[in-house]
């Protein structure tokens, strides 16, 4: 049951990343159709981020959940909007990334 709060968690940190893509075209919530998929997309993160908590500690879970949105949403304004990819910021990613296996490694979950 663990390893399905694990994947659980992913998905909802990869829908933490697709709100925060949604953010921007919505426009400070101006335009109806992608702020109501923004919304669609934040419920349905906290919501599997809550089902995972059933089985992962807290701590663990949001800064895993927080993490793989953060990673997402860099790589994904790399890709999409030509940001920075700088070796410092790329190092940066690296870094997070490094928190987070070492989050899953080391948990008691």
């Amino acid at each position: 049951m663990r390893e399905i709060a694990w994947i659980t968690l992913f998905f909802a940190g990869l829908l933490e990343t697709g709100w925060a893509l949604g953010l921007r075209y919505t426009e400070g919530f101006t335009k109806v159709g992608p702020s109501v998929a923004t919304l669609a997309v934040m419920a349905g993160s906290v919501y599997l981020l809550s089902r995972s908590l059933s089985d992962l500690p807290l701590g663990t879970a949001y800064a895993v959940w927080t993490g793989i949105g953060a990673v997402g949403t860099v790589i994904a304004g790399i890709v999409l909007f030509g940001e920075s990819r700088s070796f410092v910021r790329l190092l940066c990613i690296l870094l997070i990334v490094s928190g987070i296996v070492g989050l899953k490694l080391c948990s008691d979950a």
